[in-house]
């Protein structure tokens, strides 16, 4: 569906006809003026009219149509292609959301197309809306607010991030903590949001240095130092997640090796409560064997010296294994 439809001259939103055709007919006739139509999932049906009033390429429209695209940008001879993917995080779920904004660049015309419910659309317009002098560049300055605001957006979520990954840290590294099942069930969780966060930064940085340089049609030299600038906030993002990632991978280290540490603790104490056991065992089992001749069998004392070997045999080793931090 169609969200918003408006002609800009000179920076500011004026009143056009109705009519697709008509108001791109009336964008170009004036060199100061634009088109900017915003649409939300549009079905196909819905979506052919306005590809055929723009001359849209039909590779670019069927990536529109179908999303789950990377983020990308494509040169076609009437337009640009500029993928991107918003992204939100859900603090009380711990997941990192992503949707999906394309934008069609061309003559006169900026085509926005937006999948899922992150949606940076509305306030950038009317941020514009109340900066004419960013806004009368045209449909460049479109592109690149939407860009800045994707980009500076994803700062936001890595900060958030990075706080979440501090109490993960503490939980993680607290004697007597979570258990181990649950803190490995988030440390995993965690790595799969920070990787849908990577899928969403890292593969724009191409597009940004391709926006910011020469040779891109459609976009205005003067707007080269602004896409250098979301160039330069995406790399810092990108950085970030990296981070995240090692960081990540350091907790799940020192983690794996705390827990082999306490298996280790374990295993000792169950060795030497073992050994505890078996030398009275030994003992007994000696004395019950059916043999005439064994020493001490007929003296009076020997059950209860017999006791007294086992209890000194498990009461010395009980002070050996607690010396030697066994127990």
């Amino acid at each position: 569906m169609i969200v918003d439809c408006a002609i800009y001259r000179g920076g500011r939103r004026a009143e056009g006809p109705s009519g697709l055709a008509e108001a791109l007919r009336v964008a170009r006739a004036d060199r100061d003026a634009f088109l900017w139509i915003g649409l939300h999932e549009p079905t196909e049906e819905e979506f052919e009219q306005v590809s055929r009033e723009f001359g849209l390429h039909p590779l670019a429209v069927e990536d529109a149509l179908s999303a789950h695209q990377r983020p990308k940008l494509e040169v076609y001879e009437d337009s640009l292609f500029l993928v991107l993917k918003p992204v939100d995080y859900d603090d009380a779920a711990d997941t990192v959301g992503t949707g999906e904004l394309m934008l069609f660049l061309g003559d006169s015309f900026v085509v926005s197309v937006r999948h899922g419910t992150t949606n940076p659309l509305g306030s950038v317009r009317e941020r514009l809306e109340r900066n004419p002098q960013v806004l009368q560049h045209g449909p460049t300055a479109v592109m690149y607010a939407v860009s800045d605001s994707v980009v500076d957006h994803y700062m936001e979520v890595a900060a958030e991030l990075h706080v979440d990954l501090e109490e993960l840290e503490a939980e993680v590294f607290t004697p007597g903590g979570t258990a181990y099942g649950a803190v490995a069930s988030r440390i995993y969780g965690f790595k799969r949001q920070v990787l849908e966060f990577r899928r969403a930064t890292g593969p724009l940085a191409e597009p940004m240095e391709r926006l910011a340089g020469t040779g891109v049609p459609f976009v205005h030299d003067d707007s080269r130092p602004f896409f250098r600038d979301v160039s330069d906030h995406l790399t810092r993002a990108n950085e970030q997640v990296e981070a995240l990632d090692r960081l990540l991978s350091d907790i799940l280290s020192a983690y794996l090796a705390q827990v082999g540490v306490r298996q280790n603790d374990d295993m000792r104490k169950i060795s030497a409560w073992a050994a505890m056991a078996a030398v009275p065992t030994m003992i007994a089992g000696v004395y019950g064997m059916n043999f005439a001749h064994m020493p001490e069998l007929g003296h009076p004392l020997g059950y209860p010296g017999v006791l007294v070997l086992m209890v000194a045999a498990s009461t010395g080793l009980y002070r050996l294994f607690k010396r030697r931090g066994w127990l």
